[in-house]
């Protein structure tokens, strides 16, 4: 029997302190023993199984979606939003909320952020973000191309300039197509001191902030210019692309799939993004699931925010 009294006894500190809201220097002088005693007796119910924790999800959160994403991908967080409808616009604006309040929460001093300004779930997320009080960026850094037609060059310059203004940081803009119509014509446009200064930036990012596209380009990418042609975009499919971040592709194994395509591209490297401290991507919808797995298994991404039908599909 003295296993069971001094079980009893145990329950009975838990009770005092879990359900009676006693703190434990209150038990210590209502029964008589040391502050010590009560927190050992505290941690033995927990051994003991007398203490369980439990977990209650929210309505409206997917913690078991998250978990299996996390295990599944090796993810260090996973974030599924809640949607009515499996529709791009509905599911972007869902996702901007959650990343902005994510990384409101979340955002270090003295951040070096790279964006991936063509993204218009990223925009979505911008105009979620409240002005940071706690945090403040260094430096927010253009991490694609912008130049192109003139009516979506603006969206990708005042997104990052925007996002700098929210978050306190000196922005560094990327004036040149992200895609030049040759390796020379790259070459000249590395050459300028001022592209050089925020591509220098690349290798100290603490945070990049990506979208993740499909092969075919979206709507955004389309009107830009910053687009290959469509007997380019066969080749890459021929080569096994599945889709890319910042115009870098891969497979559906989430192995770079590596073209001259490459050479022509003015923006940040999977490996440029590899070193990265914390790679957030925010990506969903059915048209995008094949590219958002094969991104997940890249290996760079820490965070995804993303939907609940896109997160069914993805660990189903």
């Amino acid at each position: 029997m003295g296993r069971v009294n001094e079980l009893r006894l145990i329950a009975r500190i838990a009770q005092m302190y879990h359900v009676e809201g006693k703190r434990q220097s209150e038990i210590a002088d209502t029964m008589r023993m040391s502050q010590a005693t009560v927190s050992r007796m505290l941690k033995r119910a927990e051994r003991e199984d007398i203490v369980r924790t439990t977990v209650i999800p929210p309505a409206g959160t997917f913690a078991e979606l998250e978990t299996a994403l996390r295990e599944r991908y090796g993810l260090t967080e996973a974030i599924v939003v809640d949607c009515s409808e499996d529709r791009d616009g509905a599911i972007m604006a869902r996702i901007g909320e959650a990343a902005a309040h994510f990384l409101e929460i979340t955002f270090q001093q003295d951040e070096i952020v790279g964006v991936s300004s063509w993204s218009q779930t990223i925009l979505r997320m911008v105009d979620n973000i409240h002005p940071l009080k706690n945090g403040k960026a260094k430096y927010v850094a253009q991490i694609l191309g912008g130049m192109g037609d003139a009516s979506v060059q603006t969206h990708a310059t005042q997104l990052t300039a925007r996002l700098a203004r929210l978050t306190g940081g000196e922005p560094r803009l990327l004036l040149v197509q992200g895609i030049t119509s040759s390796r020379e014509a790259k070459l000249v446009m590395l050459a300028d001191p001022v592209v050089r200064e925020t591509m220098d930036l690349f290798g100290r990012l603490t945070l990049a902030i990506v979208g993740v596209g499909a092969v075919e380009p979206s709507e955004l990418l389309a009107r830009s210019g910053n687009t290959f042609s469509r007997q380019e975009m066969a080749m890459l499919q021929d080569a096994g692309a599945v889709g890319e971040i910042s115009y870098r592709f891969y497979d559906k194994d989430g192995k770079p799939v590596e073209t001259p395509l490459n050479e022509r591209v003015i923006g940040i490297t999977l490996e440029e993004l590899r070193r990265t401290d914390r790679v957030m991507a925010l990506a969903g919808g059915e048209s995008k699931t094949q590219a958002i797995a094969g991104a997940l298994k890249l290996g760079i991404i820490d965070l995804l925010v993303t939907d609940k039908f896109t997160a069914a599909r993805l660990t189903a």
